[in-house]
């Protein structure tokens, strides 16, 4: 006689939901991940904003052909009102076609490019400072370190998204040493805050990305003092706050040049809190191991006028990373709330914004120009992503769903008049503009 199969609702499903009772569904089969939660190699925070949905398409985007045989052990019945909209159809059909093409497998020559580009850079910067005396040499090689954190920081990004070394324990090694010995930023925090962006892009409540009050804010929606589900504490809109706001269309690029201090106090905060985190003690190893060269090649300059400069430079150059970042993001779609796994490649498609350029300039952009590609296919090698820009474009058109996609200066252009209209709102708060103006003019194909 068959076994008789035990059949959940989608409204039993979304009832466990909460760190001690966690269920999610995969392609039509439910499975209780309650215990998991500590181990999960992408921290809790995908599992808890996802927990209670079916969240197939997210679990393709992640996770390799080899993640499915451990789900077994936490299956306990099926979905009985499973369904799948078009769009998710033709996106796991995508990921299935890029899958048997074998292109997550074929990383291609860059990493080989990118590590002897981080080595040339760092022996030059060393060297004209060592062997120097002229002002004009020292700013150059401020300059070139700055180009090489922005190197590094591509490859720490890639690694921390899909294996760029032979082995598992080689891209470990390889992203303490790019992240923590080259950067001074913990890859334990950047993998924290980054894969909770992925999840839930553009959320002003879920997206650490876009909680930077009280420096910037890109919608007046964060105003209302919301709560940082991420953080875990209110994002205050005071006085400072609003005042600081008010001229952000001014300050973002200032703040851009020394964002690179934050991410020092947080990659700090991070190692020395309580929370549970793996290759702590090697993380912070490789910070004291940045602190000992950064501080050597700033004592090794003549004077503090020139050691001043150094630390400016390095840290502005790095900046166009920084801002790199934002224009990706922040003149798209924003909401409020949790991310819906019923919905992933909207969320996906309408949080990103490409940047289009040559060839020639991907390395400067490392890959992340083509971001909507990378939200979709996240584990899919930069190398590829221009490769697959077409058929994304194809599937974003056939679904009416916008695929943006603008020059480098046109991004800059969207990204300030969206923080200038937040910063318009933010002086006139109690008689607010109307929202999201820009996104509805940018809301288009091609």
């Amino acid at each position: 006689m068959a076994e008789k199969k035990n059949y959940i609702t989608s409204e039993e499903l979304s009832k466990h939901n909460k760190p001690g009772d966690l269920w999610i569904s995969i392609q039509g089969k439910v499975y209780n991940v309650t215990n998991w939660l500590k181990d999960h190699p992408g921290g809790d925070a995908p599992l808890l904003n996802l927990a209670g949905q079916d969240v197939t398409d997210a679990f393709v985007a992640f996770h390799p052909g080899t993640a499915w045989k451990h789900l077994d052990q936490f299956f306990i019945g099926h979905l009985q009102d499973y369904t799948v909209s078009e769009v998710s159809k033709d996106y796991r059909r995508l990921v299935s076609e890029f899958s048997r093409s074998g292109l997550f497998e074929k990383k291609g020559h860059w990493i080989c490019f990118s590590v002897c580009s981080i080595v040339s850079l760092f022996s030059v910067c060393v060297m004209g400072i060592k062997c120097s005396d002229s002002f004009w040499v020292h700013f150059f090689c401020a300059a070139l370190l700055g180009l090489l954190w922005m190197q590094c920081g591509f490859i720490g990004h890639d690694s921390g998204h899909y294996q760029v070394m032979m082995s598992p324990w080689l891209n470990s090694i390889a992203q303490i040493v790019t992240g923590n010995c080259f950067t001074g930023i913990s890859i334990g925090w950047w993998k924290w805050t980054h894969t909770a962006h992925h999840i839930a892009v553009n959320s002003l409540d879920f997206d650490p990305d876009l909680q930077h009050i009280p420096f910037l804010a890109v919608s007046s929606t964060i105003f209302n003092s919301l709560t940082s589900k991420f953080y875990g504490r209110k994002m205050t809109f005071d006085a400072a706050a609003r005042f600081l706001i008010s001229y952000q269309h001014w300050s973002f690029y200032p703040v851009m040049a020394v964002a690179r201090v934050n991410l020092f106090a947080q990659s700090f905060l991070l190692l020395l809190s309580s929370r549970p985190l793996q290759n702590r003690r090697k993380e912070l190893l490789g910070l004291l191991v940045f602190w000992m060269w950064y501080s050597y090649l700033i004592a090794s300059l003549p004077n503090w006028g020139e050691r001043v400069m150094f630390v400016l430079v390095s840290f502005a150059v790095s900046g166009i990373q920084h801002v790199q970042f934002c224009l990706n993001h922040f003149s798209a779609h924003v909401y409020v709330g949790p991310p819906r796994a019923n919905d992933w490649f909207e969320k996906q498609t309408k949080g990103s914004i490409d940047i289009a350029c040559s060839t020639w300039m991907d390395w400067f952009h490392g890959g992340l120009q083509f971001q909507v590609e990378h939200h979709l296919f996240p584990r899919l090698p930069r190398c590829h992503l221009r490769k697959i820009s077409p058929f994304v474009k194809e599937l974003c058109k056939k679904h009416n769903l916008p695929y943006v996609s603008v020059s480098f200066w046109e991004a800059n252009k969207l990204t300030i008049r969206t923080l200038r209209a937040a910063a318009l709102q933010a002086r006139d708060f109690a008689n607010p503009m109307p929202k999201n103006l820009l996104w509805e003019a940018v809301n288009t194909h091609g």
